[in-house]
């Protein structure tokens, strides 16, 4: 118990507390934006709005090919703040080429759905807008960051999700897809007021920093993050393919609320990891985070699941509609394992990033990616929904077991 109080007081003098409450925040926009458009839209456009979203998170996962993400580790351990503004400067330029590219490909796969789907086409030109508008959003999230700016980071995405909202609701229920679509692909464009004008492009990176181990860093990020986002991309893009689009509204339905439990592990992480990456090589001060982050997060899970597991009925009927509340065992199944994904593969993910073993990552999310499609294709067909919802628990559970081990054992070599 007493670690756990210490490992609270810790997150609140790192200004956690704002994080928390902005990611908090952030959850709930994003909550009553999917509940909003499930009670608007036609089940077939929000079916093929879902298709896309789910592409469109994949894609958001290596945004900027993982630039930001270097910023982040590599700008946590920089020995002054010019050479984190120089930092910032070289991967703002470099990065936004990278992210042009990348949105010319997302872009691209619209053409692999257009036989099937007539107007999905114009789903994928606004997402492809909002894809640019998170390269600026990620990038200054970072910058942030690094320069312990936890509150100010908050402010950001306080704006960016709120305001959002807002002008979401609004647009939605005059123009129904179209106003939503301009909406989203707006949203992230409001982050732009944060961007420092001191923040310039750079022509090389300043000699304190290696270039090759920047980018590796950035690839290997950006690898590991496409691939496990892609585990809560792959199952509707399955789902779409193998059943349809009235499976696939009834499944997202059962995974919306087990999926943002996540997001109190997340909120320390992020306030936490630029203190993790200073400390990479501190054998003890890694240990007694672990053994803080257990104090605290044991026991919030359990309550959560008991709480939840009795209510599921009620929350499902509640929240969305009768139709969907027969849907409380795979809400059940998967609040258990987004819980159990708190105690295992949202902390020991992040500490193998954080100690700059991304390439350990990558390994491990490869491996679940391919478990899953291969347990998709078995399941699916025989137990519909539920197989999907069994393939996903069962790849989520072992990529976490994966992640403990490898971080265990760098933890084992530390000296």
């Amino acid at each position: 118990m007493k670690g756990g109080l210490q490992f609270l007081k810790n997150f609140f003098n790192n200004q956690g507390q704002y994080v928390l409450v902005s990611l908090l925040l952030g959850k709930i926009c994003a909550f009553l934006s999917s509940l909003f458009i499930i009670k608007l839209l036609p089940e077939r456009d929000f079916g093929m709005m879902s298709i896309v979203a789910a592409l469109f998170a994949a894609f958001a996962s290596c945004t900027g090919l993982g630039s930001y993400q270097s910023l982040l580790r590599f700008g946590s351990v920089a020995d002054s703040d010019i050479l984190k503004k120089q930092l910032s400067g070289y991967l703002l330029i470099r990065g936004f080429i990278y992210q042009l590219i990348l949105t010319v490909i997302f872009l691209g796969c619209s053409f692999f759905y257009i036989k099937k789907y007539e107007d999905i086409f114009w789903i994928f030109l606004f997402f492809s807008i909002r894809f640019i508008g998170f390269y600026f959003f990620y990038f200054i999230q970072s910058e942030l960051r690094i320069n312990n700016k936890n509150k100010e980071f908050a402010k950001v995405n306080n704006v960016v999700n709120v305001l959002g909202l807002a002008i979401l609701l609004v647009l939605s229920y005059f123009f129904q897809l179209k106003g939503y679509l301009f909406a989203i692909a707006l949203a992230p464009f409001l982050s732009l007021f944060w961007l420092k004008v001191s923040t310039f492009p750079v022509p090389k990176l300043p000699s304190f920093f290696n270039s090759k181990e920047i980018w590796s860093y950035a690839v290997h990020t950006s690898g590991t993050t496409i691939l496990s986002d892609a585990l809560f991309s792959a199952d509707i893009l399955l789902l779409g393919f193998l059943l349809n689009e009235s499976s696939v509204a009834s499944y997202r339905v059962a995974i919306l609320i087990p999926s943002n439990v996540t997001f109190l592990a997340l909120a320390f992480m992020q306030s936490d990891f630029p203190v993790l990456a200073k400390n990479y090589t501190n054998k003890l001060f890694l240990k007694n985070y672990i053994s803080g982050y257990y104090k605290l997060f044991i026991p919030v899970c359990i309550v959560i699941f008991i709480v939840c597991t009795v209510l599921s009925k009620f929350i499902l009927k509640m929240l969305f509609s009768e139709n969907y509340s027969d849907n409380y065992l795979l809400f059940i199944i998967f609040l258990f394992t987004f819980l159990m994904n708190i105690l295992f593969r949202n902390l020991y993910g992040n500490l193998l990033s954080a100690v700059g073993k991304m390439s350990l990552n990558t390994k491990c999310s490869f491996f679940s990616l391919i478990l899953l499609v291969v347990l998709a294709f078995i399941l699916v067909p025989k137990y519909q929904i539920l197989g999907m919802t069994i393939s996903v628990s069962v790849t989520l559970l072992c990529s976490g077991f994966i992640l403990a081990y490898f971080f265990h054992k760098y933890l084992k070599d530390l000296k």
